[in-house]
């Protein structure tokens, strides 16, 4: 029997130690996105559905909601830091800081500003990180610091048998 590496697997939580920062790759909030988004959440808010409300309010585009901003960003970190590892989201501060648009593209900055084990979950760690949702223009427009379990090197599958 060999033993090949799976890829594509998160940090487990030793790997992310108080003050590693990384990005993700960006993603282009489409009108599609904007439509599926709200149709299936019921978020038939004028602000989402009425160009006219938002031309009246003062806004020159097509507004995404929050929720959305918030759930694309977690789709970026689950692509990359979280595959595999989190277990449980368990809670988070979140402050909108300013509009996302049909068009817009975000990526996501993150930082680790705390990680210890879990003294309940063996194998397991405890990591909150500052998350910070920025545009193709480099403004803020979210910032949170979701906490998580996530697991540890020895909780990971990490490979896979085969026989020769």
């Amino acid at each position: 029997m060999s033993t090949l590496e799976t890829i594509g697997i998160g940090f487990p939580w030793e790997e992310l130690p108080v003050g590693r920062a990384f990005k993700t790759q960006g993603r282009t909030i489409t009108e599609a996105d904007i439509v599926n988004f709200i149709s299936s959440t019921g978020m038939l808010e004028v602000l989402f559905t009425n160009v006219e409300f938002l031309k009246d309010a003062g806004f020159t585009g097509r507004l995404v909601p929050g929720g959305q901003v918030f759930c694309f960003a977690e789709g970026l970190l689950f692509q990359t830091a979280l595959q595999g590892v989190g277990v449980a989201f368990l809670s988070m501060d979140l402050d909108i800081k300013g509009p996302t648009f049909a068009g817009d593209t975000i990526h996501v900055e993150v930082e680790v500003i705390e990680s210890r084990a879990s003294k309940g979950k063996p194998g397991m760690g405890l990591v909150r990180t500052r998350n910070r949702v920025v545009k193709q223009d480099g403004s803020l427009v979210m910032e949170y610091t979701p906490l998580r379990l996530v697991k540890g090197r020895e909780n990971l599958a990490g490979s896979i048998q085969y026989s020769d």
